[in-house]
């Protein structure tokens, strides 16, 4: 079996990378943490090959840039895709798409922002996609940092009210009315907001 893991990012360009955080951390500062985040997010993709027993495939969708300067940055060993036009739904979508016409058995898709994920964690959600039909990370500001799919299920990304409190309760609402079996991951934090900083106890 081949399993994919995505991590959805963007290139870090001061103005564009973490716009929330900007207030507090100002463009570049902004940007520096979009970059330390990113990094670890790869790394933590990198020990993850070493703790699942099938062949494992790293993407990084991205945002800004382009592949060369994403390539200079995060290394030649991972494959890199523009993300696909519209809301993030739409983007998660086409992920998942293209991840299972290239023959993809498992798909994991995460952001670059929640630094209290680990290796562990994404190895187990794999793990529970042998008997599970989603598996989904629940953040604390009431999305989610990780979901998991083994085939494209797009009614997932319809309907939901993106960059909400609701983003996960309607996720499950929607699985729930498609009699989808559901894991759950741990709770954690991600960092979207100047609070977050903080409360993810990060140093930059």
């Amino acid at each position: 079996m081949t399993n994919c893991l995505i991590v959805f990012t963007r290139y870090p360009e001061a103005g564009k990378a973490k716009t929330r955080l900007i207030p507090v951390l100002g463009a570049e500062g902004a940007a520096t943490l979009h970059r330390q985040m990113t990094e670890s997010a790869i790394a933590l993709c990198r020990d993850t090959i070493n703790r699942v027993s099938t062949t494992l495939s790293i993407e990084v969708h991205f945002a800004g840039g382009d592949r060369q300067l994403m390539q200079q940055w995060l290394g030649d060993d991972i494959i890199y895709r523009q993300q696909s036009e519209g809301d993030i739904g739409m983007r998660m979508a086409s992920a998942f798409e293209i991840a299972f016409s290239n023959n993809m058995d498992n798909v994991i898709i995460i952001g670059s922002d929640c630094p209290t994920l680990n290796s562990q964690i994404i190895a187990s959600a794999f793990q529970a996609l042998y008997q599970h039909d989603l598996v989904l990370g629940p953040a604390t500001d009431g999305g989610y940092y990780l979901i998991a799919l083994n085939r494209l299920i797009p009614e997932l990304f319809t309907g939901i009210t993106w960059s909400t409190s609701e983003v996960f309760q309607q996720t499950v609402e929607i699985a729930a009315k498609l009699n989808l079996d559901v894991a759950y991951l741990s709770e954690l934090a991600d960092v979207d907001r100047p609070e977050d900083i903080y409360f993810c106890n990060l140093k930059f």
